[in-house]
């Protein structure tokens, strides 16, 4: 045995404000979406209920953003999930690049000490660089 519902198609005539209210309602706090709710009341098109929604609703479609529209635990379990996740992959790429970081000093300062072997020459220096004549005008100056 089917179950049919029966409903009149309506005109835009016949939505009353707390009619387009209660949709909007139903819709943000998620029991029911856009699509569903044309069929359940038997609105003609659902780009009516996404104009009630523009309207009346909590969301700010001219920025993409919400506006004091309340989450659920959940929405906040998952939102904060997700930021874990992204975190745990930021410190796992950091640490690769620490890891790479580390491997190349020491490999440059293997080359170095090679090279100090190889061609007896300090590359290393262990004085201070001398200033330049440029500089101790300058000084001399003031």
């Amino acid at each position: 045995m089917e179950l049919k519902t029966n409903y009149v198609k309506r005109t835009q005539k016949d939505y009353s404000m707390s009619f387009k209210l209660q949709i909007v309602q139903e819709i943000e706090q998620g029991d029911l979406t856009a699509t569903e709710a044309t069929k359940k009341y038997g609105i003609q098109c659902r780009k009516t209920v996404i104009e009630w929604l523009r309207k009346f609703g909590n969301f700010d479609w001219e920025n993409q953003s919400r506006l004091n529209m309340p989450k659920s635990q959940q929405q906040k379990i998952m939102e904060l999930e997700a930021q874990v996740k992204l975190l745990e992959k930021q410190k796992a790429l950091l640490e690769r690049q620490a890891y790479v970081a580390d491997k190349k000093a020491i490999l440059f300062d293997m080359m170095i000490d090679l090279a100090e072997k190889e061609y007896h020459i300090d590359i290393r220096k262990n004085s201070p660089p001398e200033q330049s004549t440029a500089s101790e005008k300058k000084n001399k100056k003031q």
